[in-house]
């Protein structure tokens, strides 16, 4: 337990960094939020179709670990919002995560560009299903694959 206690201590130096930050607070309409400029900033969609979403991501600083690499925590965030925003593409309603598992299979650093790509699996009524496959686009390595379940409400066609 120590030793789990010691690895999640701040040292000083990343205490100073966290005292400084001033997260101003958002109100709706007024533009880009805390959240897209720290965590979506830098997803560039390179393809539409039906079925199919294509993103390039080049790796900040900003989402990386102690080490250096892409944080887990990072990953899933980019499975969720690219499977998402291929559900929206497909029927623009308000969807929520349901289920999301991830398979980490390799690491991505500081300035990788990765491909994202997501891939529609069905739908039935209200619930989505896709998958999403990050790799590196140099290399073709395969970073993590994830499935990504989703609900929503959608309007009636009636």
């Amino acid at each position: 337990m120590e030793k789990a206690k010691q690895f999640l201590e701040l040292t000083e130096e990343e205490s100073e960094i966290i005292s400084r930050l001033a997260i101003p607070t958002h109100r709706p309409g007024s533009g880009s939020c805390f959240y897209e400029d720290f965590a979506l900033k830098g997803i560039r969609v390179d393809r539409v179709e039906a079925g199919l979403v294509v993103c390039t991501f080049k790796v900040p600083p900003r989402l990386t670990d102690r080490d250096g690499k892409l944080a887990t925590g990072a990953i899933a965030n980019l499975v969720d919002e690219v499977g998402s925003v291929l559900v929206h593409v497909e029927s623009p309603s308000m969807n929520v995560s349901v289920d999301m598992s991830i398979s980490f299979l390799s690491t991505a650093e500081v300035d990788d560009e990765l491909e994202i790509t997501s891939r529609l699996l069905g739908r039935k009524e209200g619930y989505s299903g896709t998958t999403v496959l990050m790799k590196n686009k140099a290399t073709g390595e395969i970073i993590a694959e994830g499935r990504h379940s989703l609900f929503g409400k959608h309007v009636s066609k009636l």
